[in-house]
Parts: structure tokens; C-alpha cells; sequence
């Protein structure tokens, strides 16, 4: 008999910034694979939209509000999680704050501490409360959605490049010290992906030409096409990707 290495069928799953774009594609498709999708981000009616849609083709979905820069969010949903499914398989940390477009020298307080707060923050204190259920549970997988800015600045991106950059190492220190508990920890690096979030990129004609140059496909992404990624390094398919293993996606990003 042949093993699906990809069937994660029975396995929990979180993906926050679920409602849309990259982490609405990453939802859809482990929940294809057969585990079930807790559809996260800060607006739950967003998710809830999400959540029926992966029900209505026969997978198995809750939509769950959890603003990840907001610490009583985070411990409110790993109290759910444990009170209602006892533990957590694979955690995406896909939720992201970018609210200032513009010169490095110009970003204020406000932006800084939005952009530190969730996606260093939030993606620190997401991956240690799934940690100890996971090392509680014999093991698991979290994926952190970083960015191609993490290795080349974005421009007029300088704060969100920074965090990213952040993710990266961030990701590599959770690798080293949990590959042991059986915990994988990998990244997800997209490039220039077609998604709400990103639209400042898109509108900005000159920005886009610039981008579309120095890819080597000489095109944006689709958010479907960093989920199967994600899929693969969640799956056994990935079981020896045990520790600081960044993935970039394709020829896509650089």
C-alpha cells in the first residue's frame, strides 16, 4: 500500500491572516489535504466566509478572531484550542502588518510599533504557546510566512523588511531549539504576490516594472502558488526537514 505523504488527515491546523490572499489559499489547500483549518485573523466574519467555503467542498473548518499583535488574543485562542481539540499539529504564522508605505526616514512611532508588535511579536509568542502544545503532544510543524524582503529591502518598505529579515532568524532559533521536542520550524519566503496587502506595490507603476525586472519569470505570483509550498513542509513529505530550513519560493521571488 502506498503512503500519501501529503494526507493530513486528523491533524489540527492554524493559519492566521486566513481571510484573504496568501494565508486564504494556504487554509483552503491543508484543509483539501484533510486536516482541519482553524481560518484565523483579526475580523472573524472575514474568516467565517473562508471557514464555509472549505466546509462547502467537505472539508473541516472553524473561524476563529485572533489579532496576533494583541497578546489576550493569542492566549485566548490557544485556550480554545486546548479546551476544544486538545492540540495543535501545524501552526502557519501568516498574519502580517505592513501600514506604512514610504522613506525609512520618515516612518513614525505608530508604524514602527504596529509593524514590530505583530510581525515579531506575534509570530514569537504564536510560535511558543503552539510549541508547548505541540511538545506536549509528541511534535508538530510551524511555518512562518517571511518575505524575499527578509534578504533584499523592499523599497519604501524599510520597517516591514526589517521584521521580516527578523522572521528568518527567528525562524532558525525556534529550529535549533525545538527540531529536538519534534517540532519542524521552516520559512516561507514569497516574492511579489498579487494580494490586497501588497496592492501598494501593484499601484505604483514604476515600483511593479522595477519588481517584475529582477524576477526571473519576469512575473508577480498568485497567492495559490506559495500554498503548495506550505503544503509540502507541513506533510511527511518534509519529515527530514527537521531544522532552519528556509524556502524560498521558485524561481518566482528572486
Amino acid at each position: 500500500m502506498t503512503h500519501n505523504l501529503f494526507d493530513l488527515t486528523g491533524k489540527i491546523a492554524l493559519v492566521t491572516g486566513a481571510s484573504r490572499g496568501i494565508g486564504e489559499s494556504i487554509a483552503k489547500t491543508l484543509a483539501d489535504a484533510g486536516a482541519h483549518v482553524i481560518v484565523s485573523s483579526r475580523k472573524v466574519a472575514d474568516c467565517q466566509v473562508v471557514a464555509d467555503a472549505i466546509i462547502a467542498a467537505g472539508g473541516k473548518a472553524e473561524a476563529l478572531a485572533c489579532h496576533v499583535g494583541n497578546m489576550d488574543d493569542i492566549s485566548s485562542t490557544f485556550a480554545h484550542i486546548r479546551d476544544t481539540h486538545g492540540k495543535l499539529d501545524i501552526l502557519v504564522n501568516n498574519a502580517a502588518a505592513n501600514p506604512y508605505f514610504g522613506h525609512i526616514l520618515d516612518t513614525d512611532l505608530a508604524a514602527f510599533n504596529k509593524t514590530v508588535e505583530v510581525n515579531i511579536r506575534g509570530y514569537f509568542f504564536m510560535s511558543v504557546e503552539a510549541g508547548k502544545l505541540m511538545r506536549d503532544n509528541g511534535g508538530g510543524t510551524i511555518v512562518n510566512t517571511a518575505s524575499v524582503n527578509a534578504i533584499q529591502p523592499g523599497a519604501m518598505q524599510g520597517i516591514y523588511s526589517i521584521t521580516k529579515a527578523a522572521v528568518v532568524n527567528m525562524t532558525k532559533a525556534f529550529a535549533k531549539e525545538c527540531a529536538p521536542l519534534g517540532i519542524r520550524c521552516n520559512a516561507l519566503l514569497p516574492g511579489l504576490t498579487k494580494t490586497k496587502f501588497a496592492g501598494a506595490l501593484f499601484s505604483n507603476d514604476a515600483i511593479y516594472k522595477t519588481a517584475v525586472a529582477g524576477i526571473p519569470m519576469h512575473r508577480h505570483a498568485e497567492p495559490e502558488e506559495m500554498a503548495g509550498t506550505v503544503l509540502y513542509l507541513v506533510s511527511d513529505a518534509s519529515s527530514y526537514t527537521t531544522g532552519e530550513c528556509i524556502v524560498v519560493d521558485g524561481g518566482l521571488t528572486l
